[in-house]
Formats: structure tokens, sequence, C-alpha cells
């Protein structure tokens, strides 16, 4: 299929590595111009150049920005005022018992996950509105409706970020332009895979072990019964991306493996 993606520009905050990686990934294949984002531009350039030579796309580049910083953000809207597609997944999370959970955390998950997208689409999203064109796309999660109890903090950001687009994309009435959140639920990341790493050998477990009692234990809900793997969150955000998804506006899309037990 089509995505009709040529001569776009995307820019996927967060995209050295994981879900991020995979949807920029996705993006170039399907022929948009694509701006990969990390904290050190060393990394980033590395990945743009990877990117380049797996899609065969050469219209890959990256910009650094760390955005716990407003200078850091700020040099990034001078560098590249306009995109026609912006993905919000930059985000951090951590378990943490809430009791254990300084202000400090509290205001640099928020920060990080929640004021970056509030930042990027202050800039972005009124000169999408004045050409009648655009797709902003936040990278919730099934936290932000099934909220976790090992990291409440990131479960309270990500509900947040559900607010912010449903909100901006009332701010879309009539308009070509859409805002949307796509919500994925437990996914192989490098950082989830990390964590994972380093359950199994203090618990002297498998990984796949450790895996499928995060599963059990945690998201016994889930119907996949599976961790996702971040190409299959990429689908679903490469799609509302694309001009194909123009009546999907101000949704909140779940990719969780059917994690979130919710019925009307």
């Amino acid at each position: 299929m089509d995505l009709q993606l040529s001569g776009k520009t995307a820019l996927v905050t967060g995209s050295t590595a994981g879900i991020g990686y995979a949807i920029a990934n996705l993006l170039a294949r399907e022929g948009a111009e694509v701006i990969v984002n990390g904290r050190k531009q060393a990394d980033v350039n590395e990945v743009a150049t990877q990117l380049s030579h797996e899609t065969g796309n050469e219209q890959v580049r990256g910009i650094a920005a760390d955005f716990s910083k407003t200078e850091d953000v700020d040099r990034l809207l001078q560098e590249l005022p306009d995109v026609d597609i912006l993905v919000n997944n930059v985000g951090i999370f951590g378990e943490v018992p809430f009791a254990e959970i300084t202000d400090e955390q509290w205001l640099q998950t928020f920060d990080v996950n929640v004021m970056s997208g509030v930042r990027l689409a202050r800039h972005y999203f009124p000169r999408m509105l004045k050409k009648n064109e655009g797709r902003i796309i936040f990278i919730s999660s099934e936290s932000g409706e099934n909220i976790p109890t090992e990291m409440i903090h990131y479960g309270v950001s990500k509900t947040a970020q559900l607010a912010l687009s449903r909100g901006l994309a009332r701010l879309t009435k009539g308009t070509n332009v859409t805002v949307n959140s796509v919500l994925p639920g437990p996914t192989m990341s490098r950082a989830n895979e990390a964590s994972l790493k380093e359950q199994a050998e203090k618990k002297d477990k498998s990984l796949d072990q450790v895996k499928a009692d995060f599963i059990d234990e945690k998201r016994p809900t889930s119907l996949i019964h599976r961790w996702a793997e971040p190409e299959e969150v990429a689908n679903m955000v490469a799609y509302v991306a694309s001009p194909l998804s123009s009546a999907t506006n101000g949704a909140a899309l779940r990719v969780d493996g059917g994690v979130v037990n919710f019925i009307v």
C-alpha cells in the first residue's frame, strides 16, 4: 500500500532506538524526508546514516536535542522551522515506588514526556493550520489509561499526553490537520530490553522467563499475551501520519495487545 508520504517532512523525536527508530525507518521507506532525533549529535548522525542505507532514502538526517533543555528545543526549531508530520515519541520512564518519587522526578518526567510535545506543537501546529495540512502524533501508552502502580508518575504523564492530543485535535475542526495519540502496550524497545536483562540477571532467570513473568504478573489482561515489537507500533503510526488517515482525528489508538480492559 502506498501511504502517499513521498515529499512529506517528518520529525520523529527520540528516534535513535526502539519505537522511535522503527517509526523513522518505516516513514523513510515510504519516501518521507525524515529527521532523526536524539540527545547526542554523534549518535544522531550514525543512526541517520544507518537508516539511509537501510531504506535507500537519502533524505534522512539528524538533529540533536535534549528535550529537558528549552535552549535545545529552540535551536531545533530554528534549524527545522516547518514539518508536515510531527511524531512526539521522546519519553523517559523508570520504576519507582510512589512514596519515593521525588518532586524532581515528577517534574522531569512531565517536562520531557509532556512539555516536549507542548513546545514543538506550539511552534508547528499554527503553521500546519495556516497551510491547512499536517499530522501531529503523540506516542502515549496504555499506561495512560491503565496507570502502572510501579511508575505512577510515568502513567500520569501519559494521561496528560492524551488530554493534550485531544485538546489540540478540537482546534483542528474543519481543517485537514489531524492530531492523534498512539498507545503502545509492553513493547520490546532497547530500554525495556535492557531493564529486563538486568532483572533476569538479578533473579537468575532467562530473559524469556522474565518477559513472560512481566506479562503474567503486571499485564495479565493482555490478549496477545506477549511483548510487541517496535515495528508493530510503527505500522499504526505510519498510517496515522499518512493522508489515508484523513478521517481519523482526536483519537487514542491502542496498539496495546488488548491490555486495557475497557468496556463502554
